[in-house]
């Protein structure tokens, strides 16, 4: 623009543009979770299904190593001591793989220091551990329950043939003191009504007739009725006596001995029934007794012995798995701590 003189204008310069002020945006950084739940339940999914493969092998390696027939097959204390070397190989493979992932696949952290990570890596592999225990316990225990059921059924079946073989006696009178059906008992109500022994030396033959008496033989022994044979009575009176000493001999177990007056009573039924004598019979009565309350002792002591071994093999058993979970979770995290730096590489 010039002035009527000719002259440019000397206004001053800048008064024809605006100033522009440009603002940088500040970006919030994305906060950074603390725990990789992804990373947490891969490693959890991942230890429990290799302690589900490892677990069925080693019951597929103990039924193998083991038999019912003597002098074959390890010992029970070797396959003890096996079991515990195989649960805690186990629990140090599982909980090591589980660990490993979880430190391995978790979101890499910036700007932390050196003992934090280290925390934050330790706990991962521990809440891999913890999560892989649980679904081990709970969806895991039908399939490992029936692995496990098999092989106690296998066992539980020998074990049961062996000892009812070797104390079919004392199974019998152990059941009776028990109160048992009535069918447990014949095998002794049997044995009171065996016939008597055939060892005796045989009768001399009756004198020829018209022959003399001895003297020395009185009016009584001529005089003597013959013994009655086994087997006269009828069935139904014989079923009846003998399920009479049936409940005898099952009440004489329940309680301290045999009352006197049923001991008596026994023994006239035994003479009638075998044609023995009273004396004879009281005899016998008491021999059936002291075999029966022996072999009801000896099945009572197996029992014991029995329930007692279950016992400590069960105090054992737990206390040897809680420490192997133990060992579990300390070699988890330590194993986390090493995918954790070779994550961070």
């Amino acid at each position: 623009m010039s002035t009527p003189s000719g002259f440019p204008d000397r206004r001053p310069l800048g008064t024809e543009f605006d100033t522009v002020v440009t603002s940088t945006p500040v970006i919030t950084p994305t906060p950074e979770s603390a725990v990789s739940w992804g990373a947490i339940i891969a490693g959890a999914v991942a230890a429990a299904a290799l302690s589900l493969v490892l677990l069925i092998l080693g019951v597929g390696l103990g039924l193998s190593s083991v038999s019912p027939w003597s002098f074959d097959g390890v010992s029970k204390e070797t396959f003890g001591w096996t079991s515990v070397a195989w649960l805690t190989f186990t629990a140090l493979a599982a909980s090591g793989l589980g660990g490993y992932l979880a430190g391995r696949l978790r979101t890499k952290w910036t700007n932390l220091h050196g003992d934090e990570t280290y925390f934050r890596d330790t706990a991962h592999g521990f809440v891999s551990w913890a999560v892989a225990t649980l679904l081990t316990a709970g969806l895991l225990t039908s399939a490992i329950g029936g692995v496990l059921g098999a092989g106690a059924k296998v066992a539980g079946a020998t074990a049961g043939a062996a000892a009812t073989t070797a104390a079919a006696a004392g199974a019998g009178a152990g059941a009776a003191g028990m109160g048992p059906k009535e069918g447990d008992m014949e095998y002794w109500v049997d044995s009171l009504f065996r016939n008597a022994s055939t060892n005796a030396p045989p009768a001399p033959p009756p004198p020829p007739m018209g022959a003399p008496m001895d003297p020395a033989a009185g009016p009584r022994d001529a005089a003597m009725p013959p013994r009655p044979m086994p087997g006269n009575e009828r069935v139904g009176d014989r079923r009846e006596v003998r399920a009479e000493v049936n409940r005898i001999v099952v009440s004489s177990l329940q309680s301290e001995g045999l009352d006197p007056a049923d001991k008596q009573y026994l023994a006239q039924l035994i003479a009638r029934e075998t044609g023995m004598t009273q004396a004879e019979a009281e005899a016998r009565v008491t021999d059936v007794q002291t075999r029966m309350r022996a072999a009801l002792e000896d099945a009572k002591n197996t029992a014991k012995t029995a329930a007692d071994d279950a016992r400590k093999a069960t105090a054992y058993a737990a206390l040897w798995l809680f420490i192997t979970l133990l060992i579990g979770a300390f070699f988890a995290s330590l194993s986390a701590t090493w995918g954790g730096r070779r994550r961070d590489l």
